[in-house]
């Protein structure tokens, strides 16, 4: 996580969100009064917002939990997509 001043960014504006989309950077932008902000690349937002979906419902937290320890442990099964069609 990088800061960088409000004059910085202006200047530089290119520059930074290349460094945000190159490098998965997120920048503090520093303003007067800590009217602070946060500029991020829209994978890191879209990653924040669907983390903060699934962890909104406990229940469905703890059903994806318990499928990654099912998935590490090598209980799956698998399927081809003739075998999937099936469900459709």
């Amino acid at each position: 996580m990088l800061a960088k001043t409000y004059s910085d960014v202006r200047n530089n504006l290119k520059s930074v969100c290349d460094t945000i989309t190159n490098n998965d950077e997120i920048v503090i932008v520093t303003r007067k009064n800590d009217n602070n902000i946060v500029m991020m690349s829209i994978d890191q937002y879209n990653n924040i917002i669907e983390n903060m979906y699934v962890r909104s419902s406990r229940k469905n937290y703890e059903r994806l939990l318990e499928s990654v320890e099912e998935l590490e442990a090598g209980k799956t099964i698998a399927k081809d997509d003739e075998e999937l069609k099936q469900y459709e």
